[in-house]
């Protein structure tokens, strides 16, 4: 059987797999639980990383200031369940933690509002 060519359809008529799209839902919530386990096993490594520091007994720097202030949104989810997390130094050296936790929590808002901008952007400008 001779099959005459659409101006159309050029092209002979053929079947492609194509799989069905993956739901947006289950992707959301798949990259949602991702997240709150990463912030889980953040706070896990914070607590443990504040009681190994608090054996030594000299004050937190800016570094460890700065570390702490970068860690400290991803705490939040186990704040909300009750577990305490050690966010911040009370032994520390002053001004100089204090600036470096400082530091560390506005990089850490700017990282993540920045990303979440470039992402609503791009997916504003999707055709």
């Amino acid at each position: 059987m001779a099959r005459a060519k659409n101006m159309l359809c050029p092209m002979s008529a053929t079947t492609a797999n194509v799989s069905a799209p993956t739901r947006p839902r289950w992707n959301l919530a798949r990259r949602l639980a991702s997240i709150v386990l990463l912030a889980f096993i953040i706070g896990c490594m914070l607590n443990r990383a504040a009681q190994q520091l608090e054996r030594n007994h000299r004050p937190a720097g800016f570094i460890r200031g700065l570390v702490q202030g970068a860690l400290m949104p991803a705490s939040m989810p186990n704040l909300l369940i009750g577990h305490d997390v050690a966010i911040y130094a009370v032994n520390n050296n002053g001004v100089f933690y204090k600036l470096g936790y400082t530091m560390g929590v506005n990089a850490c808002g700017a990282i993540f509002f920045g990303l979440f901008s470039w992402r609503l952007k791009r997916w504003r400008n999707r055709p």
